[in-house]
């Protein structure tokens, strides 16, 4: 038969060949709401009568009930099998239940949780949860619709913490982790999903963070609710403070599938011609259907209609959507970059940051490679051109590809066989259509000639439609007719150029003017934005202004739909909103102070979080931030962590507009601050990347302690990635700069750093030396943390080379001054080296002993690569004892973390565990 499909779980809407039904007024839609919900059952005229009305219907219900029942037979297809039929019990809807997503929903929550622990019940939730647009029957305010949304509301939570215990259980904390943040938010009295925030964080290395919302969890119910935590929640409490060997995760063994794609557009209109296109081409099979070139003009719908498409299309996706912004007519004039993008979506199908190949062509390979023979979708919003897009497109012909530009993108045609499909302006008809499901039909219909007036303004285009309309809802009040007045009178000027951008701005000027003048100047201000978005602090340093006085104005620039909070306490805007406020920003007399202000926060805040992660840095010289500037100030590791996770794309594009503006002294600064950060991060392509930004900007300046910082920098991001010549080459011109300044503190830096890597390459002797003269340095600046580091790897080396009593006097002095200090990544790796020393001297127990301490305190600093060494050590030691089993268990757990590191010891730790198999 043909099939429709029915939505409830947001708006009421009904589809029927890609081609949306007109379903009429909100009482109608509960009507047919009412049968949805109970599918092919019938439903009582009265019970149909308190679903529309409530408890006290109209005299004439049932005469009104049989209309609206009429109606939406009319409006139904007459082909298809299914309808609304009359029977002795009352109406009912006759349809697939499949086709209804509310019970679709359902149905898929019901294997997700038959399946639970196996292989599909992931996905399963995913395609549930996916389902939901928004409130469900929203706009619909009966009794009955505002009670069953609430029990639908706590079906969908339920089933989202069902998904989250899945996932914990397969290991996914680090995943979970900004999801749950942002639900605790809003459900900051629910003790289960505290329980599975409390474990993500204590799982993620961030104990203190943990207990901290577990306290802040039960303060919260004792004075709201006058109730103790669970006992659940407190159990989970006690194995926290107790270090639980049960809490440890175990990784799931396999990645979870990408779910990219924004949400759905909330109204849509037409485009039945070019859905219909995209239909044919991703039934084409035998290669990779690159659908786009969707292209055509700014603010025309594009990304509307891909999403859309993709959203009712999810079925054919099964393995995952990935999606990118590649930003390629932004106002800064910065698109992504393919590298940065196909590093994204690595990450997305799980790799691990520090395993990503520096090489771009090898990132590629490596993402094709990740992609080939799953059914994919992946969305390239927003190109630049070809050259863009062609890194990102798979290899084999499982997947399917959406590309939108406002460039023809002929490249991608004519080279890659893409399918054009160019977009023009919606006719009157979807224009009308689309502004009335904006505004409801009673306020069009009562003012027919503003409605025509307003639409003539916007010219067909989406999205001044929608500008337009968000304008008017929110003053409901206002004639529409006084609206068109409004916007003629700002709209002459730039009508006289005759294009749809110059009709864009013209709508977006009028929405600039009816703003409060407040309000007003932070959208212009906020044209100076460095990054993908921007959030509640940054905002009051671009400002001047403290945090609670930005509150109210972020908020009027959300109803006026000029600005976005897709994260809570982030925002972000259209690039066409932005390139407007980038004009106006550019051409007033507050864009410099305003960039300083924004520049120097980023800077004083990076630098303070910098610190927390390493208190032996070497200082910056950053005098005060600008007037009206207020950094943040993380209290702890995991606030700086945490704080600089969120900002780090912004930070590596604040580094390169410093870079484009002639700021130098920011760009090398800034490039340094988050420089610790991506270290750890294993972001080391970001590092390399932003060091040379820093080195430039330096000798631009003929700033020599910059330069010679900036080389030490790439000289870390080479030693990560390998490259030790080039790190070597990198420390010597350090070193030199150094004497040359008779900086003692850079010399003992650089010194350590060329002790390192002849570490790595075998030459403890010379390696010894260069530790001396960097110890030797230190002691005469007094950087304590420093010392410590450098005594234990002096013992280190001298164990090496066979000299175990002279290791452990070093070690036990670099011990004891990391423990006076509370420098626990240095009482880590002065334990190892003990152990090593003890082990060699055959005392296996006090061995031992110094190898599982030093483990644990790698995993409270999160130091992964020297947990796995410690752990390949202690495998050593078990094994010497006889004890076969334990060092397979404790060398097993080494190679996993060394496989995600992508450490070329892997492969050496495997051959040898593979030996003890086959004995």
């Amino acid at each position: 038969m043909g099939w429709v499909e029915f939505e409830v779980l947001g708006q009421v809407r009904a589809w029927a060949g890609g081609q949306e039904i007109e379903l009429g007024p909100a009482r109608q839609r509960s009507v047919l709401a009412a049968l949805l919900v109970h599918v092919n059952q019938p439903v009582s005229v009265e019970r149909l009568a308190e679903c529309v009305w409530g408890a006290a219907p109209p005299q004439r219900a049932a005469g009104t009930l049989h209309s609206y029942l009429s109606r939406l037979r009319t409006a139904l297809p007459a082909t298809w099998d299914g309808g609304i039929r009359r029977g002795s019990g009352g109406y009912l809807l006759r349809a697939e239940e499949d086709a209804v997503d509310l019970h679709r929903f359902h149905a898929l929550l019901a294997r997700a949780r038959a399946s639970a622990g196996e292989g599909p019940a992931a996905d399963l939730y995913e395609q549930a949860l996916g389902l939901w647009r928004g409130a469900p029957l929203d706009g619909l305010d009966t009794p009955w619709a505002a009670t069953l949304r609430h029990a639908l509301e706590s079906e969908r939570f339920t089933a989202r913490l069902d998904h989250h215990d899945l996932r914990l259980s397969r290991g996914e904390h680090a995943a979970l982790l900004t999801d749950l943040t942002s639900l605790a938010v809003a459900h900051p009295l629910d003790e289960r999903l505290a329980g599975q925030l409390v474990l993500a964080l204590y799982r993620c290395g961030r104990q203190a963070e943990a207990l901290v919302h577990y306290e802040q969890t039960r303060l919260r119910l004792a004075e709201e609710l006058g109730v103790d935590t669970g006992p659940e929640l407190r159990r989970l409490h006690q194995q926290i403070l107790t270090a639980d060997p049960a809490l440890t995760a175990t990784p799931s063994a396999t990645v979870p599938t990408p779910r990219q794609l924004p949400a759905p557009p909330p109204t849509f209109a037409g485009r039945a011609h070019e859905l219909a296109a995209l239909d044919e081409a991703a039934g084409q099979g035998g290669r990779t259907v690159v659908i786009s070139a969707i292209g055509g003009t700014g603010g025309i719908g594009k990304t509307w209609l891909a999403l859309h498409w993709a959203h009712r299309n999810l079925h054919r996706f099964p393995d995952g959507q990935l999606y990118v912004n590649l930003r390629g007519f932004d106002p800064s004039d910065t698109p992504v970059s393919p590298e940065t993008a196909v590093r994204g979506f690595l990450q997305a199908l799980g790799t691990d940051p520090g395993t990503i190949p520096s090489d771009p062509q090898a990132q590629a390979a490596l993402y094709r490679t990740l992609v080939a023979g799953k059914r994919m979708l992946i969305m390239l919003d927003n190109a630049r051109d070809t050259a863009q897009v062609t890194p990102l497109l798979p290899g084999g012909p499982s997947s399917a590809v959406l590309v939108t530009s406002r460039h023809q993108l002929t490249g991608l045609v004519t080279g890659h066989g893409a399918r054009p499909i160019t977009l023009d302006v919606l006719d009157p008809a979807e224009s009308h259509q689309t502004l009335t499901r904006h505004l409801g039909t009673g306020r069009t219909h009562a003012e027919p000639a503003a409605t025509d007036e307003l639409l003539a303004h916007c010219a067909g285009l989406p999205l001044a439609l929608g500008i337009i309309a968000a304008r008017a809802a929110m003053q409901p009040r206002l004639p529409l007719s006084e609206l068109a007045g409004q916007l003629r009178a700002y709209a002459l000027d730039a009508f006289d150029a005759g294009e749809h951008h110059a009709d864009l701005r013209t709508v977006f000027s009028w929405s600039y003017r009816a703003l409060t003048p407040s309000a007003a100047r932070l959208f212009k201000l906020l044209g100076t934005t460095l990054g993908p978005d921007i959030d509640r602090d940054a905002v009051a340093s671009l400002t001047g202004l403290a945090a609670g006085e930005v509150r109210p104005l972020l908020a009027e620039l959300i109803r006026a739909h000029l600005l976005i909070e897709h994260l809570p306490g982030r925002y972000t805007m259209h690039d066409l909103v932005w390139a407007y406020a980038v004009e106006l920003v550019t051409a007033s007399d507050e864009y410099e102070p305003a960039l300083h202000r924004l520049l120097g926060h980023y800077l004083h805040s990076a630098y303070a979080a910098g610190l927390q992660l390493n208190r032996h840095r070497r200082p910056l010289p950053l005098g005060d931030p600008p007037p009206g500037t207020t950094p943040v100030e993380p209290a702890d590791d995991g606030q700086a962590l945490a704080w600089l996770t969120s900002v780090h794309q912004v930070i590596l594009s604040a580094v390169q507009q410093a870079d484009r503006t002639g700021l130098d002294s920011h760009a090398w600064q800034l490039a340094s601050a988050i420089g610790d950060y991506l270290d750890r991060q294993g972001h080391w392509n970001d590092l390399l990347s932003t060091q040379r930004t820093a080195l430039s900007a330096a000798r631009r300046q003929a700033d020599k302690i910059a330069e010679a910082q900036a080389h030490c920098g790439l000289a870390r991001a080479h030693i990560r990635l390998g490259q030790y010549d080039d790190a070597r080459t990198r420390l010597r011109q350090a070193l030199a700069l150094y004497v040359e300044l008779a900086d003692i503190d850079g010399q003992a830096r650089t010194h350590q750093g060329l002790s390192f890597i002849l570490e790595k390459q075998g030459r403890y002797a010379d390696a010894i030396t260069h530790s001396e003269q960097s110890l030797h340095h230190f002691r005469t600046t007094g950087n304590v943390g420093a010392i410590a580091m450098l005594l234990n790897s002096l013992g280190y080396h001298h164990a090496l080379l066979g000299d175990h009593e002279q290791a452990i006097l070093h070690c036990r002095q670099a011990l004891d001054l990391a423990q006076e200090n509370g420098y626990k990544h240095g009482q880590a790796q002065a334990s190892d080296s003990l152990g090593y020393a003890h082990h060699r001297l055959g005392r296996r127990s006090e061995a031992i002993d110094h190898y599982e301490r030093a483990v644990r305190l790698y995993q409270d600093v999160g130091d992964r690569w020297g947990e796995a060494d410690t752990l390949v050590h202690l495998g050593d030691v078990q094994e010497a004892c006889g004890d076969e089993q334990a060092a397979r268990d404790t060398l097993g757990r080494a190679l996993g973390i060394l496989e995600q590191l992508d450490d070329p010891d892997a492969d050496k730790l495997r051959a040898r565990l593979n030996g003890h198999a086959s004995r």
